[in-house]
């Protein structure tokens, strides 16, 4: 069982009082109980970021196949797109942000984007 309320929230007296008696019922019968806040802004800002990126059918399937069979572990951006030589830099760019999105690659979301440059960034499969 999840129970979700803003981070600014849950030092309140009340809402920690509900929630240990909630999660005291929950565990009492052997489930498991959590409590969610929203992300940091770092992580939230670079998933509303990335979410610009989530309509498949705005790629290129043949583009994105080309990034999947590359090599881009450790790479920052600057050198992901260049593993598609013939592809202009705004379509290499976006497809690799596309699979970020998906969760093909997968890169640190911590961060504020202002790191996600093409120095410090880096994506895995």
């Amino acid at each position: 069982m999840v129970d979700v309320k803003p981070l600014h929230r849950l030092s309140k007296p009340e809402v920690a009082f509900t929630f240990d008696w909630t999660r005291r019922a929950v565990e009492s019968r052997g489930w498991k109980y959590e409590v969610w806040s929203e992300p940091p802004a770092a992580e939230l800002e670079n998933i509303r970021f990335f979410a610009g990126y989530r309509r498949d059918w705005l790629f290129s399937p043949e583009i994105l196949q080309e990034l999947r069979d590359a090599d881009v572990d450790g790479l920052v951006l600057r050198q992901a797109m260049e593993c598609l030589p013939d592809r202009s830099e705004p379509q290499a760019r976006a497809a690799i942000h596309h699979l970020l999105w998906t969760q093909v690659f997968l890169t640190d979301l911590d961060r504020p984007r202002i790191d996600l440059s093409h120095r410090s960034w880096a994506v895995s499969h």
